[in-house]
């Protein structure tokens, strides 16, 4: 990858588009340090064994929540929004067809994704303002408290709007997705900083070398486990019939079909961890006294755990449902005169394309279950100590799948970028 990067800055257009895209994400990560006026710093406790709601938020905006900047939210508002609108596409026709009406439908449906993130934001900026009204500054200017409340919830979701625009501009402008690369830059603020607070903490004590040990070496290899996993996939071979036309005879070829072992990447651990740490959400903002949730479904618990486990299943194979439609796939072999060797064409090839995306999607799935409960393992097993917490909950490893597959998407777009360039002369 780091050679692809160095090959990258040679060119003059590809270059103009990296330091465009390193532009926008430093703008982004300043706003990050601004602070909202109104509101006090460090409302999220990201030290403790808990790894709720609003420490994934700080995770993915890299420390702005704990900072109470302005720019809080981050794109957890639009990414919330994606998968909302996503899954409505399966369930509403009208939706369905706009998605696959070509660039009108998809200016649609992002404009649709837009007004979905704003009223996301104005719900989550009043939730974190209700949360913490114990942090509001009661004496900025002689205003009264609903005041200030009102003006944080405007410059939040203020924040959250222009964090979007970025990451579009990005997109448009620079090399990659701009919202995965405003996710992948935050994960790696909020990694970075938490090792220098526990090298803080082994300068201190010298025992404490031993977590920064374990951690970095875990890393290492849970890195390598994404990283052959993202990679592996099953081919279906597909042979198309030949045909002679005229003079000429077309067809005859052989292809395959590409199942990836993890087609679904980190969605269902994010629709997931949103499913058990949004009840929390609420009961935090109405009813702040009660601990029944927390301590029954904690992070910590083993009820967590396994409820974590089917629930990261189950949406699996329902987002595989949503991304792989077998009886589609045979429609479309047998319009184009291919058959898969020893299957009837038809309902055979659906059903065997099924079976087979089902065994897929089983092991993928239960690769992410055990990738996602690694912290509640880890912390169980270390007992929650001050410096190991600090690491998992900064470097989750829901986050250490996000930046992998960032980072391989950058290197591939890239390389592509590359070949288009010095492939250009034969192409035309």
């Amino acid at each position: 990858m780091f050679k692809t990067i160095v090959e990258a800055f040679k060119v003059k257009d590809i270059r103009k588009k990296i330091l465009i895209t390193l532009l926008l994400l430093f703008i982004y990560r300043i706003g990050c340090w601004i602070p909202c006026v109104g509101f006090s710093t460090s409302i999220v406790d990201t030290s403790g064994s808990s790894f709720g709601f609003f420490e994934l938020m700080n995770m993915v905006s890299g420390g702005a929540l704990s900072n109470c900047s302005i720019l809080a939210l981050g794109v957890s508002p639009y990414i919330t929004a994606s998968i909302v609108i996503q899954l409505l596409t399966v369930a509403i026709p009208a939706l369905e067809r706009a998605a696959k009406s070509g660039e009108d439908g998809r200016r649609k449906i992002n404009l649709y994704t837009r007004i979905a993130a704003l009223v996301l934001a104005i719900a989550q900026a009043i939730g974190i303002v209700v949360a913490y009204s114990g942090n509001l500054d009661q004496n900025l200017g002689g205003f009264p408290t609903w005041l200030i409340g009102a003006g944080v919830v405007i410059t939040l979701v203020a924040g959250a709007m222009f964090t979007v625009w970025i990451g579009e501009r990005i997109t448009d402008l620079g090399i990659g997705n701009g919202t995965s690369l405003l996710i992948f830059v935050g994960i790696l603020s909020s990694a970075m900083t938490a090792l220098s607070q526990a090298v803080q903490l082994t300068i201190s004590d010298i025992n404490y070398i031993w977590y920064i040990v374990l951690f970095v070496v875990a890393v290492i290899a849970i890195f390598a486990l994404i990283v052959f996993i993202d990679g592996g996939e099953r081919r279906v071979n597909v042979q198309y019939a030949k045909q002679i036309k005229g003079r000429r005879m077309y067809g005859g070829q052989s292809n395959y079909i590409p199942i990836k072992v993890n087609a679904t990447g980190v969605m269902p651990i994010i629709f997931a961890n949103a499913l058990l740490t949004f009840p929390q959400l609420i009961i935090s903002i109405f009813w702040p006294d009660v601990t029944w949730y927390s301590d029954w479904l904690g992070t910590n618990s083993w009820l967590y755990i396994v409820l974590t486990a089917l629930l990261i299943l189950l949406f699996a194979f329902f987002y595989s449902k949503i991304t792989f439609d077998p009886n589609d796939i045979s429609k479309r072999i047998q319009q184009q005169g291919g058959f898969i060797p020893g299957i009837r064409a038809g309902k055979p090839t659906a059903e065997y394309l099924g079976k087979i995306s089902g065994r897929i999607t089983l092991f993928g799935a239960i690769f992410l279950a055990v990738i996602a409960l690694v912290p509640s393992l880890a912390f169980k097993a270390i007992g929650g100590a001050t410096t190991a917490s600090i690491l998992i909950n900064a470097f989750s490893t829901t986050g250490l799948m996000i930046v992998v597959s960032v980072a391989l998407e950058l290197e591939k777009q890239l390389s592509a970028q590359m070949f288009m360039r010095n492939h250009k002369g034969f192409l035309n």
